[in-house]
């Protein structure tokens, strides 16, 4: 396992992403939108002994929103901070202060192996939306009692994922499946299979659903992956996915694919466990 995570400072957090910082609303939000100053609700979570350990904040075209694009926090509680295991359940705090993403608390896992965060997909965790409007210390307490609720079903869940083994066929479909989450129809890829590749020696050898996932994770988020427009014929090479959405969206898609994986393989898996 590599060394233990250290909380983020607000100095950390405000040289990388300014936008949880900002003191007020874009200025096309209307009159009835109630301003959350995101960097408010982190230092509630730290109160709940859920500390800041990655951030991230969205590009802009715009330049006008730069300040109060669509940003996230991901936090681990005092109790996986101090004594990590291989797999630790994160609360994930998405906002944004020009109406662009609601303010939402979601369940993440992080994988201590390679250092990668994956955003569960809502039919586990059904993403918790703190209201604009009002007090927010009721939201924020019942979030961070749902994510403590799910937190040994999220576990496992991965623990099954690792128990159930894949043929090559199988791991082919699964990447199959996983393509459309970031590749358009009339685009091919010239080596598909490159993307089942183990990028650590810790994980060669292995054929389960969760280092599969894993491993579309990865290379779908982050590869320099080469192919051609089927429509054009011009050839591409895929750049790292930036974009704070579709990082979530290829997340949850891989998570809902290696669910109805397992539904298949193990008769006793049930998705909404």
């Amino acid at each position: 396992m590599s060394k233990p995570i250290r909380p983020l400072t607000n100095i950390e957090l405000k040289e990388i992403a300014p936008s949880l910082f900002q003191e007020q609303p874009y200025h096309e939000t209307s009159e009835k939108y109630h301003f959350i100053k995101t960097i408010d609700v982190v230092e509630e979570l730290r109160s709940r002994s859920w500390f800041p350990i990655g951030v991230s904040e969205a590009s802009v075209r715009n330049l006008d929103k730069e300040g109060f694009q669509q940003h996230y926090v991901r936090f681990q509680s005092f109790t996986d901070l101090i004594n990590p295991s291989s797999n630790v359940v994160e609360l994930l705090l998405f906002n944004s202060h020009d109406r662009s993403k609601s303010f939402t608390i979601s369940a993440g896992i992080y994988r201590y192996i390679c250092s990668n965060g994956l955003v569960i997909a809502d039919s586990v965790f059904d993403s918790y939306k703190i209201k604009h409007l009002g007090k927010r210390e009721n939201d924020l307490d019942n979030a961070v009692k749902r994510i403590s609720e799910v937190k040994p079903k999220l576990l496992n869940k991965i623990s099954k994922f690792e128990s159930i083994q894949l043929n090559k066929n199988e791991k082919e479909a699964f990447m199959q499946s996983a393509l459309p989450l970031r590749f358009d129809s009339h685009l091919k890829l010239d080596n598909p299979n490159d993307l089942l590749s183990p990028l650590r020696e810790s994980d060669i050898g292995k054929d389960d659903i969760y280092t599969t996932l894993n491993l579309l994770q990865e290379h779908l988020l982050s590869s320099k992956i080469t192919g051609y427009n089927k429509n054009t014929k011009r050839k591409f090479t895929s750049r790292e996915v930036k974009s704070i959405s579709k990082d979530i969206e290829i997340n949850k898609g891989l998570w809902e694919i290696a669910e109805r994986i397992a539904s298949i393989k193990d008769s006793s898996y049930s998705i909404a466990a």
